[in-house]
């Protein structure tokens, strides 16, 4: 349902229930006090006159993982991601940190893939990004604006590669803010 214009009152015409309903009881309904579900949550425009309740996520894996692919894969010895599963509207921040190392001089990167509703591979545009000396560990962060998700159930998952050698990846987070 949607918040609707109120109608213009005229003086010693009959305010019905039906008119009630509509321009009082509806639109209250239609408030973020009214469509609160619970704490920590958020308002965002989903439509003309139309807000959705919508909560951040983060995930976090802090154990340390290694690849030495070139494409963007799941890390060896550690779960899958960290990963996030939020509903979203069309847009939303993405930020993901991590602490990385590689074996020789190649770079390292974590990005993310996203996928439900949308779907979109990770791509180094969007990465946690470290270009460094052999065994220099070191620590980065990346912020992304998405404005083009397909509303609904989305997952963003944590991905990694290498240039060349081998990285090792901890202290990895994903924290994802629907809008």
């Amino acid at each position: 349902m949607a918040w609707s214009a109120p109608m213009t009152a005229v003086a010693n015409s009959t305010f019905t229930a039906a008119q009630f309903n509509q321009y009082v009881r509806d639109n209250l309904n239609e408030t973020a006090p009214a469509k609160a579900t619970g704490a920590s949550s958020y308002f965002a425009g989903s439509g003309v006159n139309e807000i959705a309740e919508r909560r951040a996520a983060s995930a976090a894996d802090f154990d340390a993982g290694t690849t030495a692919s070139t494409s963007f894969t799941d890390l060896t010895g550690v779960a899958v991601g960290p990963q996030v599963t939020v509903e979203t509207g069309t847009a939303a921040f993405v930020i993901v940190r991590c602490s990385a190392e590689n074996s020789g001089a190649g770079s390292v990167r974590m990005g993310y893939e996203i996928s439900g509703a949308t779907s979109v591979s990770p791509a180094d545009n969007r990465t946690v990004s470290i270009f460094g000396v052999a065994g220099v560990n070191l620590g980065a962060s990346d912020v992304s604006l998405w404005t083009s998700l397909n509303p609904g159930t989305n997952t963003f998952t944590a991905k990694y590669r290498v240039s060349s050698g081998t990285g090792t990846f901890s202290s990895r987070r994903i924290m994802v803010m629907p809008f």
